[in-house]
Parts: C-alpha cells; sequence; structure tokens
C-alpha cells in the first residue's frame, strides 16, 4: 500500500491531473470513479496503473479485477493518499492512468463535429456527451480549445471519450479532411443565419461551434460554407453552447429519419 505523498507514481498522476503538458509528453490521461473506470473497462481500454483505496466499493472491486486480470499494474493506496490527488470533492476510491488512443475512422465521414475555442472544461464535456449520444462519426479540436483529456473534461464527458475518435487537429489539416469527405461546413452564429429547423441537414456535414466568450474563430469563420442560427425569444442573444450544440446535432439526427 502506498501511504506517502512523494511516491513516484503519485507524483506522476498528480502532474498528468494537473498539466495539459504533461498529459500530451506522456500519451496518457486519468479517470476517476467507478462510472469511469467502468466505462474505460468496457471500452477495452489500455490500462497503465490503477490505484484504488481498501474501502472501494462492490462496484469499483468488480473493476479492479477485470483490469487485473488484463494484466494492469494494480496498487492500493491509502484514503489520505487517494484524497490528495483526488480531483473532486468526495473521492470514490479508485483512479486509473489510461493510455491515449485513438479510434479508427469510418473510411468516408458523414457527421462531424468542431467545437470551436470552447475553453470552459464543462461545455466541452458536455458536447463530446451530446456528440456521442448523437451519433457523431468524428470530432475535430482545433488549436485554442480546451485539453479534452482535462479531468472536468473527462467527468462531463460520462464516458464519450470512449466512443468517440477525437482528434487534436490543425485548421489546415481540419479543412482537408473535410473535403476529402465532401462535407457540407455549417457554423452556429448567434443572427444572420439560416433558421436551423429550415436548412436541410441531411446531406454529409460538419458542425462548427465556437465558444460563448468570443465567437467563432476567424479560422472557423473562413472555413463555414453555410450558417445556422437558433431562433431566439425576447431580448436572449444565444443558448449556452453546450444546449446550443445539443439543439443543433439532434436536428441533423431528426431530419435523417434514424435512430443514432
Amino acid at each position: 500500500m502506498i501511504t506517502s505523498l512523494g511516491n513516484p507514481k503519485i507524483q506522476r498522476v498528480r502532474a498528468l491531473l494537473a498539466h495539459t503538458k504533461d498529459r500530451r509528453e506522456a500519451q496518457a490521461f486519468v479517470v476517476e470513479g467507478v462510472r469511469l473506470a467502468e466505462e474505460a473497462q468496457n471500452a477495452n481500454w489500455p490500462v497503465e496503473l490503477l490505484l484504488f483505496t481498501e474501502d472501494l466499493v462492490e462496484r469499483g472491486r468488480a473493476v479492479v479485477d477485470a483490469m487485473r486480470e488484463r494484466g494492469a499494474e494494480i496498487v492500493s493506496v491509502s484514503p489520505q493518499v487517494m484524497r490528495s490527488i483526488s480531483d473532486t470533492e468526495t473521492p470514490q476510491g479508485i483512479l486509473v492512468v489510461l493510455r491515449k488512443q485513438t479510434h479508427i475512422l469510418a473510411e468516408q465521414l458523414d457527421f462531424v463535429f468542431i467545437p470551436d475555442g470552447v475553453r470552459d472544461p464543462g461545455n466541452l464535456g458536455g458536447m463530446l456527451r451530446t456528440a456521442a449520444a448523437a451519433g457523431v462519426r468524428a470530432v475535430f479540436l482545433p488549436p485554442g480549445t480546451v485539453d479534452a483529456y482535462a479531468p472536468k473534461v473527462l467527468r462531463a464527458g460520462m464516458g464519450a471519450h470512449f466512443r468517440l475518435p477525437i482528434l487534436e487537429l490543425g485548421w489546415q489539416e481540419i479543412k482537408t479532411r473535410l473535403e476529402d469527405n465532401g462535407l457540407q461546413i455549417y457554423l452556429a452564429v448567434n443572427h444572420s443565419g439560416e433558421r436551423y429547423d429550415q436548412a436541410d441537414l441531411r446531406c454529409p456535414l460538419a458542425l462548427i461551434i465556437g465558444s460563448e466568450a468570443s465567437g467563432a474563430s476567424l479560422d472557423a469563420e473562413r472555413l463555414a460554407e453555410a450558417r445556422l442560427q437558433i431562433p431566439m425569444a425576447g431580448a436572449v442573444e444565444s443558448l449556452n453552447a453546450a444546449a446550443a450544440a445539443a439543439v443543433l446535432l439532434f436536428e441533423v439526427v431528426r431530419q435523417r429519419g434514424n435512430q443514432p
């Protein structure tokens, strides 16, 4: 059992939780809690290390046993150590270090989502969760968007990371991939766009939604071929970015007349 806060394994987990740079260099990230640990196990995600406390509930114990059978390094830690590294107020007693991997992309993409410059982790996580539920085939993350593997994004995503291809790409590569797949590129705007419920969204498409604070980037503006707006009542100017994503992504699902 690890009881020292200075243990190298504990220090590495802290670095992965705290710093985007460390996650990118190590090509690893950390999930915490029974639900996300189960999602990782169900997806057969590659595991580097699992830390747990002896008071872990039965559901969590089942994850520990399953990951041990897969050959993962399993280490018990004291409750004090778990509290010291936890990113939540009430740790559930399980934390897993996972290796980054990219889902295999479909040969032909027909539904791509691009959150442009979204800086709020909760918003991005909610968008990824919605994208997975709507059957999006890939998410492209352009420069200026918060790290998709930050702890708060992972929690808000509720397992979406294990179901969606999520790629960090520059705008030129995004442009090339969208053109190669023949996608119509739509940008969500507050004003001066076509009503979302009157546009024909049955074609293969990519949807870009900018941040609430600064809107779409110049790169997104240049790339977009059409603009969509969600009509607002009264003096309300816009929806929360995650709410707008839910409305627009599921309008695509509705128009295509199929289940995600």
